[in-house]
Order: structure tokens, then C-alpha cells, then sequence
């Protein structure tokens, strides 16, 4: 069998991660006729056809994706065996970190993080890549993304890793002027009242449906959305209630005529971790990045500590 060009595993890695002709030339910084070509090349040579066209795009085949996996871990070796590619330098690097979070996870930890690499890595960039339309195990595995924030139970054993950041828990909010501020949100009105609900596969949003089931409350739904970010307009201009992740809640009433409430009932907690993937566990930038989220948004730099407390105490 004919050796295999080292530089077509270049070629396989950029294009099962972009899933674009045309992206995976340009990162490659080839013509796309000249990526074309190459990729033939592999394609006769391994024996499969490797990505097939889908709507836009291109979809990788089992074997590409195996491939894929297989030919990173080859590239990466070398970058750090061969050119001594050990190091990081933050300050210097152009790298694009490739992150997997919520819209709602976005909104809570995305200010700080950007806020913090304008500073000690000025030149790097984050791609956000959202978990719900491919399975986030399918997005570390294959390098679509390198790093998840959340909570994620199922991602727990080997060959995923996973480090605590933080507690998280629920609270509500209405509109500035809302009749429930004069008598308080008891059960009984949180109960009565019209409910703008956010429909999300997230595994936390189970947690609060498990926990206003338990307390056996009824919620009248009368919005029933997949997003959270237009809950600040609608909530602003109506008398409905919304139940979201606490430091969701203060943000938007930061920004909004909105008032934070605490649930009327003991509010379901839920931890935040930072998951990774094997092939990225020993990659110095990736270290280098798990290292300042971990200070970043640590339980001891919680930003909304002071605030759950006024609402729940030390407990």
C-alpha cells in the first residue's frame, strides 16, 4: 500500500470539523480546487468516500469520523514530539477556542470569559457551538467543539473528563409593577399566575419540573417558548412569570424593567462543570483555558452568591 501523505491527514481533520468545502480550504489556506483534488486523492487511497454532501455542507461517513479521530491524534503528537509545539503562549496565540453551551449558559458565563481573554489573550477568539442539534458527547468526540460548560450528567466516565465550577439554582421574574410585588409570590399566587415557560432538552430544566411536581403545583402555561433571551421583552410587558436559572434572572433584570423573586418553595440546585474529551486533555491551550475558568467562575468567584442568599439564605 502506498504510504499515506501526512498532509491529508491535515486535510481530514479540517474538513470533518468545518463540514465545508470551501471553510476547510481556506483554514488550510488552499484553493478549493486544489482541496478537491487532494481529497480524491484520500478518498482512492482509503477506500471509502468519506463525506458526502448534505444541504450545504458535507457529512462525514462512520469511517471518516474514526479516521478523523485517529489522524488529530497523530497531527497533535507531532506538533508537540516533533516541533516541540508543548507550550502555550496566550498573550501571542490566534487560537480559536471552540466552547459547547446553552443560549442560557451563554448569557451567564460568556461576559466574563470574554472580558478576562481581551486581557490575557487578546488575539484569541470563541466559537460558540450550541449542544441541542448535534449530541454533545458527537461534538467533543469529533472536535466540533473542545470544551462544554453546563450540566451534563451523562458525560461522567471515561473518555470524557469533567471538573465542578459551581452551584446553580432558580428564581422568577416579573415586571417592575407587578400586583404580586404588593401581596408576594406564595404558592398560591405562583399557582394563579400566567407562566412564560422555556421548553429545553436541558437536563437542569428536569430538575425544576421534578420539583414543582413534587410540590404539586400546577403552572398555568401561557407561553411556551425554546428561547430564553425574548422572556426579558414579553415578561417586561406583561403580567406573566418566569421560572430560569438564578443568574439568568439577575442579568436580565439588570438590563430590563424586571424584578427577581425567589420560587415559594425549595429552589432544585444543579451543579456546573466544565466536560472535556480525551484528545484534548493533555492540548496546553485547552489547559491553559479549563485553568482560567475554573478561577473564573469557581464557587468562590460566584457573582451571584450575595444575591441567592438575600433570596434563600445560607442554605
Amino acid at each position: 500500500m502506498k504510504p499515506l501523505d501526512l498532509n491529508l491527514l491535515r486535510l481530514l481533520v479540517a474538513l470533518e470539523q468545518t463540514r465545508h468545502l470551501g471553510r476547510a480550504a481556506e483554514s488550510l489556506r488552499m484553493s478549493q480546487s486544489g482541496f478537491s483534488t487532494a481529497l480524491s486523492r484520500l478518498k482512492l487511497q482509503i477506500g471509502d468516500e468519506l463525506f458526502v454532501r448534505s444541504g450545504a455542507g458535507m457529512r462525514p461517513t462512520p469511517r471518516a469520523i474514526t479516521l478523523a479521530e485517529t489522524a488529530r491524534a497523530v497531527l497533535q503528537q507531532i506538533e508537540r514530539d516533533v516541533l516541540d509545539a508543548s507550550s502555550f503562549d496566550p498573550r501571542a496565540s490566534e487560537i480559536t477556542f471552540r466552547v459547547s453551551m446553552s443560549d442560557v449558559a451563554e448569557v451567564v458565563f460568556m461576559p466574563a470569559l470574554i472580558e478576562h481573554l481581551s486581557v490575557h489573550a487578546p488575539h484569541a477568539c470563541v466559537e460558540v457551538v450550541s449542544p441541542s442539534a448535534t449530541p454533545l458527547r458527537e461534538l467533543l468526540a469529533g472536535g466540533a467543539a473542545d470544551l462544554a460548560i453546563g450540566y451534563f450528567p451523562g458525560l461522567d466516565r471515561a473518555p470524557y473528563f469533567r471538573q465542578a465550577l459551581s452551584t446553580h439554582t432558580y428564581a422568577c421574574i416579573v415586571r417592575r409593577g407587578h400586583p404580586v410585588l404588593a401581596t408576594g409570590l406564595t404558592r398560591a399566587a405562583y399557582a394563579s399566575l400566567g407562566h412564560a415557560v422555556v421548553v429545553s432538552p436541558a437536563r437542569s430544566t428536569a430538575l425544576l419540573e421534578q420539583a414543582i411536581e413534587r410540590e404539586r403545583i400546577r403552572r398555568r402555561v401561557v407561553l411556551s417558548s425554546p428561547n430564553h433571551l425574548s422572556l426579558p421583552a414579553t415578561i417586561a410587558r406583561s403580567d406573566l412569570v418566569a421560572t430560569i436559572p438564578l443568574g439568568t434572572a439577575i442579568d436580565f433584570a439588570r438590563s430590563a424593567a424586571l424584578v427577581v423573586l425567589a420560587l415559594p418553595f425549595p429552589p432544585p440546585t444543579f451543579p456546573i462543570h466544565q466536560y472535556w474529551h480525551k484528545r484534548t486533555h493533555k492540548e496546553p491551550s485547552y489547559q491553559w483555558l479549563r485553568g482560567q475558568l475554573k478561577s473564573l467562575l469557581s464557587a468562590e468567584s460566584d457573582r451571584y452568591a450575595k444575591q441567592r442568599q438575600v433570596l434563600y439564605g445560607r442554605g
